[in-house]
């Protein structure tokens, strides 16, 4: 028997629940994959929170997964068992227009994603759309992998495949100190841009400093684009949504590039066309890490390793306290889950 964690109904009112049931195996282009981690991402609370429409209950959350396959279904080509792999957000058919030039994330035919329409990473394995994995190098430790695509992989998209990020540029980022935010000062820092961090208390300044941003901003009251540092900007990763999304495009420049990643809040922002069209700016949304930037990614940590802060790391079972704890708030880093199959625990 296989131990999953299932949440029965959108909501807080009540626990996670803890189930044994058997896996299935996997059919046609299905494989297997065994547990080794599985990330508590900010979205897994969003889907428990019931704001999606689409959410299919009873479900096993997570998304954020790295392990190891086990088993293929008889129409899987392209990997083979034992191949060590993560899961992305959703799969795609390699067939529509946006397969074809590479957007796999805008695939129009994609009806699977993990943790919201079919079960997710929350248990000690799972099944996977063979078009949903990418590799993961064995050099790289469970808990650590388990978060990547999410943080480092949406930043990547995000900036450098979709936002054009070049040597010299200035970035502005906000909610730097989130899981998105710290890999995007990173991953800036390192291709060469000059990076203003935005967070809304202080006593991350050091941290971030160290991390890779050049000025650390504190705006509590998200009025950051008055501040000097936040001038001009090329880009503007904007990790959080409404509350900074009319600040950060008064940061940008002529021609400046807006990529929206965080909805944190689910209130409508308002845009003033006028100024949009003035400046000839560009807002856009990239979606999730495609297959070929997660290899980007493993490629520039192998070369110098990122620093993934990892605040803890529970066991399966301890699932509905990971996510209070997450929903809380105040935590340096991110708590992943280690089924017994996973290996590694520290806390």
């Amino acid at each position: 028997m296989s131990t999953r964690i299932r949440l029965l109904d959108a909501g807080w009112d009540r626990d996670l629940a803890v189930e044994q049931f058997q896996q299935s195996a996997p059919e046609n282009d299905q494989v297997l994959v065994t547990v080794e981690a599985c990330g508590v991402c900010h979205r897994d609370l969003l889907d428990r929170s019931g704001r999606f429409p689409f959410l299919q209950t009873p479900i096993t959350p997570g998304h954020e997964v790295v392990g190891r396959i086990t088993a293929l279904g008889s129409g899987v080509t392209q990997w083979q068992v034992g191949d060590r792999v993560g899961t992305m957000h959703r799969d795609a058919c390699g067939e529509c227009d946006a397969c074809t030039r590479g957007d796999l994330s805008l695939c129009t035919s994609a009806a699977w994603v993990l943790g919201l329409m079919v079960d997710g990473g929350y248990a000690d394995s799972v099944l996977v759309p063979s078009a949903a994995l990418f590799s993961v190098p064995e050099t790289v430790p469970a808990a650590q992998g388990a978060i990547m695509h999410c943080t480092f992989g949406t930043a990547y998209r995000n900036m450098v495949t979709v936002g054009g990020l070049k040597p010299g540029e200035k970035v502005v980022i906000t909610g730097a100190n989130g899981g998105v935010g710290a890999a995007a000062v990173q991953l800036a820092n390192r291709l060469g841009a000059h990076v203003v961090a935005i967070v809304r208390k202080n006593g991350f300044e050091e941290e971030l400093g160290a991390l890779g941003a050049h000025h650390v901003v504190c705006a509590p009251d998200n009025r950051f684009h008055k501040r000097p540092e936040t001038a001009g900007a090329d880009l503007v990763l904007d990790c959080v949504g409404a509350a900074t999304f009319n600040a950060s495009i008064r940061c940008l420049s002529l021609g400046g590039r807006l990529a929206l990643v965080g909805n944190i809040d689910p209130s409508r922002a308002e845009l003033n066309l006028g100024y949009v069209i003035v400046h000839g700016l560009r807002i856009f949304s990239a979606g999730g890490a495609t297959p070929t930037d997660m290899a980007s990614v493993f490629k520039l940590n192998a070369a110098a390793p990122f620093n993934l802060p990892i605040h803890d790391t529970l066991p399966l079972h301890q699932a509905d306290a990971a996510q209070r704890a997450v929903r809380r708030g105040g935590l340096r880093g991110r708590i992943v889950l280690l089924p017994i199959s996973g290996g590694e625990h520290t806390s």
